[in-house]
């Protein structure tokens, strides 16, 4: 089986919970309801509902509610990307515009707080107070995040530790309750319910360590934005902390914190391309696959089936994909 095999498992699932959202768009008011198309059509993989409908189709489960809570899991992380280009200053994401590179900041803030209004709304649609109640846990555990990360900004001193919990909090915590929301919906064991959480868990902090890769050896045409894109701004990702480990010229990443205008690209040019040889990228690596075995080892004693095995391939497409 290979990545495609979820997507098609679940294809019809998929085109619904797409129907819903646009649906969602169009009822928007004018300019936010362009918007809203625009980043719902802007090339997101879709993973996160996908976690959710896989999981959920481990058991009879009813599918009207489930479109909605899949599609206030991929709303959520959509507003989410708003919120955060708005934060980081970004212009480009997954290579087109951004809304903040459209709008003014307010106007992005806003257009990302009804995304999350709407995906609030998705998400009581199901009727469940447990999904409703996790739903608005995990928001509050990515807003944290968000300020865990702008708190510690050029921190070369900041534990290791500090970035695991930001990655979890930031990246990971949907991954898991994506997942977990599923089996939730569908009155799974709460056994079951934990094993699915404890993957999704283990498949984000996979996803976010290559992402942080791909910022130091991706290209700008597969990324949709330019490499060492995290360093400029000065968030600390787990390769800088292997370079760091590992002897790596610590004025090297300070030059990037410091440097304006074009010395700035010129320091982060020799940034990246000491990271690229010290042997922290393969490290880093390394640890994503821990991550991902965790996760594919998480769905041992989840129900044997189609689902269960193309979640178990999505593990290895995380850690092998290249954008």
């Amino acid at each position: 089986m290979t990545v495609l095999a979820l997507f098609n498992l679940i294809q019809e699932d998929l085109a619904k919970v797409e129907e819903k959202m646009r649906r969602a768009g169009q009822e928007a008011e004018g300019p936010l309801a362009d918007a809203i198309i625009y980043l719902l059509s802007s090339g997101g993989k879709r993973i996160r509902p996908a976690l959710t409908i896989a999981a959920a189709r481990h058991y009879p489960v009813d599918t009207e509610a489930l479109t909605s809570l899949a599609a206030a899991v991929e709303m959520l992380h959509t507003a989410t990307l708003v919120h955060d280009d708005v934060i980081d200053g970004s212009l480009l994401r997954r290579g087109n515009p951004t809304l903040n590179a459209r709008w003014s900041a307010g106007a992005t803030v806003l257009a990302g707080d009804y995304i999350f209004a709407r995906a609030a709304i998705f998400a009581a649609e199901t009727h469940s107070v447990p999904v409703v109640q996790l739903f608005a846990e995990t928001l509050a555990v990515i807003c944290s995040g968000e300020l865990r990360q702008m708190f510690k900004y050029y921190d070369l001193d900041q534990p290791l530790d500090e970035y695991y919990k930001r990655i979890y909090a930031k990246t990971a915590s949907l991954f898991a309750a994506a997942a977990a929301l599923g089996a939730l919906l569908a009155q799974a064991p709460e056994a079951h319910i934990a094993a699915f959480r404890e993957f999704g868990h283990y498949l984000g902090m996979a996803f976010q360590i290559v992402d942080d890769i791909l910022d130091f050896v991706g290209t700008e045409d597969t990324l949709g934005k330019p490499i060492g894109s995290d360093l400029r701004q000065g968030t600390i990702t787990l390769p800088v902390f292997y370079y760091l480990q590992r002897g790596g010229d610590r004025n090297l990443i300070v030059q990037v914190f410091n440097a304006q205008g074009e010395e700035k690209q010129a320091a982060l040019t020799r940034a990246l391309e000491a990271i690229q040889v010290s042997g922290a990228i393969d490290a880093a690596r390394e640890e994503a696959w821990e991550f991902a075995q965790k996760a594919q080892k998480a769905l041992e004693i989840v129900p044997d089936t189609p689902y269960r095995e193309a979640l178990r391939d999505i593990a290895a497409y995380v850690v092998e994909r290249t954008y």
